[in-house]
């Protein structure tokens, strides 16, 4: 998440305003109506009767009329004879009403509005020309979203019934509940295998018929998050691993935020798999804001795309009455109008709206399989409050400090196999995302029929959702440009005495799938939180709040990645030095093989504080491990504030001094992790970072260079994690990650000039480490080839060994 909040471009300050906008209009969808608004019997037809089905719905539960739109109904879940849940989809349902009655109301609002009275150099002056055409889009939308006959949205809800169209809705889903990998997954690997030993004969040079499958070293690749900037970033740098032939020998990729929009586009029929088809895309459609209001509300009132971004809405609100349309789901909306729709607008797909759809492009194994991430945050209510005397209730030490052990965000990965998580060992198919689940059975409606997969539209928001950040993240945002106002320090003080209280509190709330583990715990580990059983919905959100590199999920047990390659695009790399964090996390899950201490070096003191989090990785439970690794972050966080505070000279690559362990990383950098068993006490040594030398062909530095390759052939050796920060470039001018203003994390207008800058900077830096990234590969697969080698010899041996002794020695 950028720190530079502040935009000198207009169209930069256009998002952050829709989203005051939408909430301003969210509070006055629910306000009582104005003496000019229209009467009921002058309603939209349609909303009249919905909202007369939902006046006595209400009556029914004992509910007041004005709280149906912000309450939504708890789903009816009754069994049948073969124990499938009954999901009532009611035409009248209270997501439909809800969603009508905005529209309804937002189209009144603009009409209420006597533009003549407008003095014309006010209006010119404070409203472009486009404000005019607000209540004729506003009202084209309405006659879209009615239900009659031959509107839009019945199409639309039709076709949501066809299970020719969306043959989902006909399957029944189970939970899973296994710490394994799903068979089409161990099926997949399988597959891919074919195509990365081929791919890996060509990248090293090696003939097809040396090459053993066993021997090809699972390669991983993950994208770090950053909006924009992390999406053209991250495609860039995979274009070039894709030129130099790396990227075929990988078998997953793994993204956040702005990395997974580029995982959706390179496995659609935009993308068409090949990252320079996307960025030629990205050049012609990212040139405009994605919340520039005549580009929009065209796209969601002319054909075909209007169809193509509507149904998502108009099946989760007819298809699940306790739904709500968030703040998220119109972002995701709008982020599919610029990147999912091609240039012309004609040629957009509907396969592209599921991500079940993209097994087609992985299934025989001819790519890498794609998982992308988003997190739940879980954060325990404070209990057994008391009076401090004052008539303030506050909760007691004890209490606060099982509240903060108990908060920590909950990694879900989504493939287009499955959505699962490791906090609760469990998941579900990708194909039925969107239907609610009870006791381990998904629901179906009660025509017999499921809702359709829930749209990628949706889940593009989910996944880069930043703004869904907590208080003390947007403190640690603004932070850096407010130090010089007067008073700073005082307030600042204040606030990091409330860290704990502002990191539970969510300004803008994340968005909400229907939650497939209720009526499972039970079944699941003890170790889940209690309060993820107590809701219809799983309330998920940007996955860059706990972790900025989706690492955590490329260290699962069964995806067995020996080579680790990270593209990080973070706005953030040294503040928050994001490999550090999966020290604790690898340590507390008892993950073999994880490079200790990669990362950015710090100070003696920062490094202190890293020790304590490996301290918190012992905890008994993950909630103690979270509490204990957030005050070790807390302080580490401050330490690098500090650091980063202070004048420190200028990165320069020819300066860096490889014998000493604290200097500045470079554009490549790698570690390898040790498989050895920890057998004191004592932290291990940070992991040595390899191939620091200036130049390997250098006579002063092939002795360090054979070391690196012992680390990296060593039987005992572990991950090998290769990563590429998003540096500056001497090479390229006018382009700097730290400095260059469209490079901001809330920036959404690219220019093809700064895409081709982008493209020329990620290129460059990728140059710099490309044939230390080929080593590593082959240092690696010499490993796994000495490894098999040593196995069969042993193999050999003992069966050897077993005929001598059944048959004996005829030599003797």
């Amino acid at each position: 998440m950028s720190r530079r909040i502040i935009s000198q471009r207009p169209y930069h300050r256009v998002l952050p305003i829709l989203l005051g906008v939408s909430l301003a209009y969210r509070t006055f969808a629910y306000r009582k109506p104005l003496a000019n608004d229209s009467s009921d019997e002058k309603q939209w037809p349609r909303t009249s009767k919905i909202l007369t089905q939902q006046r006595s719905l209400g009556e029914k539960h004992g509910k007041p009329e004005n709280a149906l739109s912000e309450q939504t109904t708890t789903s009816t879940i009754s069994s049948s004879d073969d124990d499938i849940p009954l999901f009532d989809a009611d035409p009248g349902s209270s997501a439909w009403a809800s969603l009508s009655d905005r529209v309804e109301n937002a189209r009144a609002a603009l009409n209420a509005i006597t533009w003549s009275r407008v003095g014309d150099d006010i209006a010119n002056f404070l409203l472009p020309d486009w404000t005019l055409d607000l209540p004729g889009y506003f009202s084209k939308l309405q006659r879209e979203l009615e239900m009659a006959p031959g509107s839009l949205a019945e199409e639309i809800w039709e076709e949501a019934q066809d299970s020719t169209l969306n043959p989902e809705i006909v399957r029944m889903a189970k939970v899973r509940v296994s710490k394994d990998l799903c068979e089409e997954e161990k099926m997949f690997k399988q597959k891919r295998r074919r195509y990365t030993t081929r791919a890996l004969a060509k990248y090293l040079e090696i003939p097809d018929e040396e090459l053993d499958p066993e021997d090809v070293p699972t390669i991983a690749v993950c994208g770090s998050g950053g909006g924009l900037r992390a999406l053209v970033a991250g495609t860039s740098s995979y274009l070039s691993a894709q030129e130099a032939g790396l990227f075929d020998c990988v078998t997953y990729t793994a993204g956040v935020s702005g990395s997974c929009w580029a995982q959706t586009l390179y496995y659609s029929t935009i993308g068409n798999q090949d990252f320079g088809t996307l960025l030629h895309h990205l050049k012609r459609r990212i040139g405009t804001h994605i919340a520039y209001p005549p580009t929009a509300l065209g796209l969601l009132t002319a054909a075909p795309t209007n169809k193509f971004l509507l149904s998502g809405i108009v099946e989760k609100l007819k298809g699940d009455p306790t739904a709500e349309l968030g703040l998220v789901d119109l972002y995701g909306i709008l982020l599919a109008a610029r990147l999912l729709v091609p240039r012309g607008e004609l040629g957009v797909d509907s396969r592209n709206l599921k991500l079940s759809n993209q097994q087609t492009y992985v299934q025989d194994g001819a790519h890498p399989l794609p998982i992308y991430t988003a997190v739940r945050h879980e954060i325990p209510l404070e209990e057994n409050k008391a009076d401090d005397g004052k008539g303030v209730k506050t909760a007691s030490p004890a209490t606060k400090e099982k509240a903060k052990q108990e908060a920590w965000f909950q990694w879900f990965e989504f493939t287009p196999y499955e959505l699962w998580s490791e906090e609760v060992e469990a998941g579900i198919p990708s194909w039925s995302v969107g239907r609610h689940f009870h006791n381990g059975i998904g629901s179906v409606r009660d025509n017999g029929l499921s809702v359709p997969e829930l749209r990628l539209p949706f889940m593009l928001g989910i996944w880069g959702s930043a703004f869904c950040a907590t208080l003390s993240h947007y403190y640690k945002e603004i932070r850096p440009v407010v130090k010089g106002v007067l008073g700073f320090g005082g307030i600042d003080d204040l606030l990091e005495e409330k860290n704990d209280e502002l990191i539970k509190v969510h300004p803008i709330g994340p968005a909400a799938i229907p939650n497939y583990v209720l009526g499972l715990e039970d079944q699941l580990p003890a170790t889940a939180a209690k309060s993820i059983f107590q809701s219809d919905h799983l309330e998920l959100a940007d996955a860059g709040m706990s972790n900025n590199l989706p690492i955590y999920p490329l260290l699962r047990p069964g995806r067995d990645v020996d080579i680790l390659i990270a593209f990080d695009a973070s706005a953030d790399i040294k503040t928050e030095n994001w490999l550090s964090v999966v020290d604790g996390y690898a340590r507390q899950r008892e993950i073999k093989g994880w490079p200790v201490g990669a990362g950015w070096p710090k100070a003696d003191k920062a490094n202190a504080t890293a020790s304590k989090e490996l301290d918190a990785a012992e905890a008994a439970s993950l909630q103690q491990a979270a509490g204990q690794i957030a005050d070790a972050r807390e302080e580490k966080r401050k330490t690098n504030t500090e650091a980063a505070t202070t004048s420190q000279p200028e990165y320069d690559q020819d300066k860096e001094n490889p014998t000493n362990p604290f200097t500045d990383l470079t554009y490549c950098n790698i570690w390898v992790g040790t498989t050895l068993e920890r057998t004191s006490t004592r932290e291990p040594p940070p992991s040595k970072r390899l191939f620091t030398s200036p130049s390997p062909s250098s006579s002063s530095s092939s002795s360090t260079n054979d070391d690196d390759n012992w680390h990296l052939t060593s039987p005992h050796a572990g991950l090998a994690l290769v990563y590429f920060p998003f540096l500056p470039n001497p090479s390229v001018a006018g382009v700097d990650p730290n400095t260059s203003d469209f490079m901001s994390t809330w920036n959404f207008i690219y220019t093809p000039e700064q895409i081709e800058k982008v493209v020329s900077l990620a290129r460059a830096n990728f140059e710099e480490g490309k044939d230390k990234v080929k080593r590593v590969v082959r240092a690696v697969y010499e490993r796994k080839r000495a490894r098999r080698l040593e196995a069969e010899r042993r193999g050999l041996d003992k069966r050897w060994r077993g005929r001598l002794k059944k048959e004996g020695d005829h030599f003797r």
